[in-house]
């Protein structure tokens, strides 16, 4: 999913799944509406799907319309009318939609790649095809046809998860029509001769801003799937058989310029394989994926990290992006551990024979495959499994005779996680999460088990939820015979507050063993930890004055080491957030303030230390402001400016840090946009570790056993230029480029003794860097059939670190020497071609 489609979605959920979060409005009654009935007809006759409801079976079903605004005025009805009717057959749910206008420029109708909204109208449906008011699909079309699908749950919006389903769409003089055919195998519902669904509809008027649905949805109720209507009249339809396969081939050009003896520029390689979906029985699914490809994935956006800790990126594949709502409970599942860096990478040069060296050193785990078994029963049960197989991987070696040989660099690894998560009423549930990766011979392996809980009242005013996990690591660790640290930890978390009303709050307390360590199939950047925190919020959607709405927030928190017991931080905040009625501006602030603290992490000693020494960071005070203006005017713009400023430190120079991020879009047409990211952050005189001594540096030697910091200036940069022009609605090509830029630069350095204190030191060595980044990704991408897509892409990707007298801050010097270094291209074509079960045994007897 585009990350415009991302943000939309995620703001949509928020106004509608996290109703929790919502105010109730002086006055309001804060009872749900009534639930609101539409009778479904079945068909007679075969229809066509072509946006044009001009068949007799659409003028005499029943019609769902007075449609109630849900933003930025809820409770008010539409003035210019929706009508929806809902038709079936033995194979599909059909639904028409009218919807009327002022004029023809009323409708904005930006086309954009599938899963991404843009400036545009929708229609959507709604399903809760168990009734259980916990659990839906929704499913979207934008005026220009665009499609998009989303699940509900408890356990999160799934707004990865993708369907295999049809619409058009037409325009009709003032009006839109959307015609949607939405087959039984994208759906999950119970085999009972008559069905009573969950049932709303959703509609966005791009040009007020303003957001309907059918059944009303209240801002004053909890949860989302609860307050929508009900679907009555299907009857005798079973559930499908729900198989589909969907092979693909694919084949790459890769390209880089080596230039060096027994090493080839240029390589090519062709895969085949396929994904396959089973439904096990009406609720559960069995998702495959046999020797997966993700080659064509987005490129990473590679940062310099002077961090102690881990960088986490975002998950591009679309294997671990559909249908992992369970999966995600607990933040146990860190799905770019599948496939990752081999353990043994890093490692692979000290391996060497004298006279060795490397011809490749793989950086991924190539998977064998990966499945998915994921449902939720009738009770509310749902249930999740996902198992991973990667082989063997080596690295290439040749000595200097020209023999070559491998080297190991992780043994065959088999990666599963199983989630157990019971739906109770007032969307509370309770979860077990166990994480587990199996490694062959003695290499170690891992297991995570978790329980989770969340409890709220009858009235979802109030909620209690937690946490208690437990990790495990038992084998040796890799290339070693010495047994892994850390064996056991353990972590659990506490919260409780209100969650109901304008006002709310929540107190939270949570510790993490110092042995806690989840990082095998998780992500948690520091354990040892306890920590407490209290929030408070206040929000109005009700619009007042001149503005639509309000949100501010403020808290504290109050952080200590666990092992040994010291204090580590605290931090006090206030944000604010609104947003203009007339001219849809939305304007934000923040506000913190952090006293002085110790920094255990930053010096990067072991265990013995850890506690004693630590880099003392000084009192700071933070602000930042943001603003984005109205998306729906061709020119748009975001900004960003932030600024933290320390306290003075005796004898030496203030500290500052400062950021600027602009971001303006512009759309040519509704078929054509670009849009720039200019991103600046500077930090002047940061302490920090200045990195590892190396025994055989001349420079380091009087240092080793030390730990030595460095006053610095970083300065970093980031230029990114994204364009797309979209054909149709199915077919469209993108370009994305990416420039980062960090610069080190130090002025002086210091030796760090306990309890914080620094002492300057000659210390000779230049630890100056400057890394670039700069990478290219084009994507042409064609939906010729439902389900089935041919993609080209092209990679360009080229890195430049340089150390010492060879880094230079300035920009456009380290821009130019990336572009002058060696580069490496890839081009990609990849067809994947759906293949339905009952598509192929005819078994759609009306529909067409």
């Amino acid at each position: 999913m585009g990350r415009i489609g991302i943000l939309f979605l995620a703001y949509w959920g928020i106004v509608t799944s996290s109703f929790a979060q919502n105010p109730v409005p002086p006055g309001a009654a804060a009872d749900k509406a009534p639930k609101r009935q539409l009778q479904a007809v079945r068909l007679t006759h075969p229809i066509q799907l072509d946006g044009r409801l001009d068949e007799a079976q659409w003028l005499t079903a029943p019609r769902a319309t007075d449609f109630i605004q849900q933003r930025p005025n809820p409770g008010v009805p539409e003035k210019n009318r929706t009508e929806v009717r809902v038709l079936y057959d033995d194979a599909a749910l059909y639904v028409g939609a009218v919807l009327h206008d002022t004029s023809p420029d009323s409708i904005f109708q930006e086309m954009t790649q599938r899963d991404n909204f843009g400036n545009t109208d929708f229609f959507a449906i709604f399903l809760d095809t168990y009734h259980d008011q916990l659990n839906g699909y929704g499913f979207f079309v934008t005026a220009s046809g665009v499609q998009l699908d989303v699940r509900y749950s408890p356990a999160g919006d799934d707004f990865g998860w993708n369907a295999v389903w049809d619409s058009r769409t037409t325009q009709q003089g003032t009006d839109w029509v959307a015609e949607l055919r939405i087959p039984y195998s994208a759906i999950r519902f119970s085999g009972d001769p008559e069905q009573v669904w969950g049932l709303n509809f959703g509609r966005q008027r791009e040009r007020d801003r303003q957001h309907f649905t059918w059944n009303e949805v209240k801002p004053t109720v909890n949860g989302f799937v609860n307050q929508w209507g009900e679907l009555h009249g299907i009857r005798n339809v079973q559930p499908p058989l729900r198989l589909s396969l969907t092979p693909f081939v694919s084949t790459y050009v890769n390209h880089f310029p080596y230039n060096e003896p027994g090493k080839q520029n240029a390589t090519t390689r062709f895969n085949v394989g396929a994904d396959l979906k089973y439904g096990i029985n009406e609720s559960f699914t069995l998702d495959a994926t046999i020797l997966p490809d993700f080659g064509q994935a987005q490129s990473d956006n590679v940062v310099l990290n002077l961090s102690p800790f881990e960088v986490q990126f975002n998950e591009n594949r679309p294997f671990f992006t559909e249908g992992t709502e369970l999966f995600n409970k607990g933040n146990l599942f860190y799905s770019r551990r599948v496939g990752a860096q081999p353990l043994g990478f890093g490692g692979a040069q000290a391996r060497l024979a004298p006279g060795e060296q490397l011809l490749d050193n793989p950086g991924e785990t190539r998977l064998l495959t990966a499945v998915k078994v994921s449902g939720r029963t009738a009770q509310g049960l749902g249930v999740g499994v996902f198992n991973a197989l990667s082989g063997d991987i080596y690295a290439t070696v040749r000595d200097s005779l020209g023999q070559q040989r491998t080297l190991l660099t992780q043994p065959f690894s088999n990666y599963n996680v199983f989630v157990l998560d019971q739906s109770l009423k007032n969307n509370s549930y309770v979860s077990l999460v166990n994480t587990n990766v199996t490694r062959k011979g003695n290499t170690y392996d891992a297991n995570v088990t978790g329980a989770l809980f969340r409890f709220a009242n009858k009235k979802n005013a109030y909620a209690v939820n937690g946490r208690l996990v437990y990790s495990r690591r038992r084998g040796q660790a890799f290339g070693s015979e010495a047994p892994i640290a850390n064996p056991n930890g353990y972590t659990y978390q506490l919260e409780a507050g209100k969650i109901g009303g304008n006002f709310t709050w929540n107190v939270r307390h949570g510790l993490e063993s110092d042995t806690y360590d989840p990082n095998d199939l998780g992500l948690l950047q520091a354990n040892n930890s306890v920590s407490q925190s209290l929030n408070f919020g206040y929000r109005r959607y009700q619009p007042f004055g001149k503005v639509n709405n309000l949100n501010v927030f403020w808290g504290a928190s109050y952080d200590l080491l666990y092992l040994p017991t010291r204090y580590q931080r605290s931090n006090f905040y206030a944000d604010a957030n609104t947003t203009f009625t007339r001219n849809f501006l939305t304007i934000g602030g923040h506000f913190d303030v952090g006293p002085a603290r110790p920094d255990f992490f930053e010096p990067r000693v072991g265990r013995t230390q850890f506690g004693r020494v630590y880099v003392q960071v000084p009192t700071s005070v933070g602000q930042g402001f943001n603003l984005s203006s109205d998306n729906r005017q061709p020119l748009a713009l975001d900004v960003n400016l932030g600024h933290r400023f320390f306290a003075r430190e005796p004898g030496r120079t203030g500290r500052r840090d400062y950021g600027v991020t602009v971001s303006p879009r512009y759309r040519v047409s509704n078929q054509l946009n670009f849009r720039y990211s200019f991103d600046w952050q500077v930090r002047h005189n940061q302490i920090g570790y200045a990195g590892g001594l190396n025994r055989a540096e001349p420079l380091d030697t009087a240092f080793l056993g030390q730990v030595i910091l460095g006053r610095r200036r970083v300065s970093t940069v980031t230029n990114t230029v994204s364009g797309n022009y979209t054909f149709t609605n199915r077919m469209s090509l993108t370009l994305r480029t990416r420039h980062y830029m960090s610069s080190v630069q130090y002025r002086d350095f210091s030796r760090l003794g306990e309890k914080g204190q620094e002492e300057p030191v000659a210390y000779q060595r230049n630890r100056d860097t400057s890394f670039n980044a700069f990478n290219v990704d084009a994507v042409f991408s064609w939906w010729f059939a439902p389900g089935s897509q041919l993609s080209i892409v092209w990679k360009n990707a080229g890195f430049r670190f340089l150390q010492a007298e060879e880094a230079t801050p300035q920009y456009f010097a380290n821009l130019g020497n990336t572009l002058n270094t060696a580069h490496n291209n890839a081009v990609s074509v990849k067809l994947f071609y759906y293949l339905d079960y009952l598509l192929l045994k005819r078994r759609h007897p009306v529909a067409k």
